[in-house]
């Protein structure tokens, strides 16, 4: 397994050790050991998974503290452009984003860890996207910022998103108010 850095403060890349033959494949998404010797001591409390058809745009989604989570991301089947936008007030990277292409095939996985704002479109039909979290859902602290938000300028590769009632209303970044 190997841990690839990001320019953002402790957004990374997770690339497993992928054993392939003829039968197919087999690899560890997660074994705490192997992640605590690599300086990732987590202790997840929930899965989520999603199944969404081509162009379906989610996020830009976060938890607040105290139900503030980290996420393990990664595709099962399909492919999205995954999107981390960093919203702790007092890093110097504050309000900058990363992005990467995680598919069913390439089994890449994203550490996104509490301070970040995430979001995922999907470039193939019938993408399972999979995620564990560090903390429980809590409705009363979930947050989000305006997906397309020019501030923020991110390219998502796509112009018209499926995007849910609730994506389209979020506060624009100038507006939001960190809680990090």
């Amino acid at each position: 397994m190997e841990i690839i850095k990001t320019p953002l403060d402790g957004l990374l890349i997770v690339k497993p050790d992928v054993f392939e033959d003829k039968r197919g494949y087999f690899f560890e998404s997660f074994n705490t050991d192997k992640f605590r010797h690599l300086g990732l001591a987590l202790h997840f409390m929930q899965d989520n998974e999603s199944k969404s058809k081509r162009g379906v745009l989610r996020g830009l989604h976060f938890q607040a503290p105290p139900f503030a989570q980290g996420k393990l991301v990664r595709v099962m089947r399909g492919a999205v452009m995954d999107v981390a936008v960093d919203i702790r007030k007092d890093s110097p990277t504050y309000g900058k984003w990363e992005s990467i292409v995680l598919t069913g095939a390439n089994k890449l996985m994203y550490w996104i860890p509490e301070g970040f704002a995430h979001g995922f479109v999907t470039l193939e039909d019938d993408t399972i996207f999979f995620y564990k979290c560090t903390n429980i859902y809590n409705k009363s602290s979930e947050g989000s910022i305006l997906w397309c938000d020019r501030d923020l300028n991110i390219n998502w590769g796509i112009d018209n998103p499926v995007v849910s009632e609730k994506d389209k209303v979020s506060p624009r970044f100038k507006e939001f108010v960190s809680p990090f």
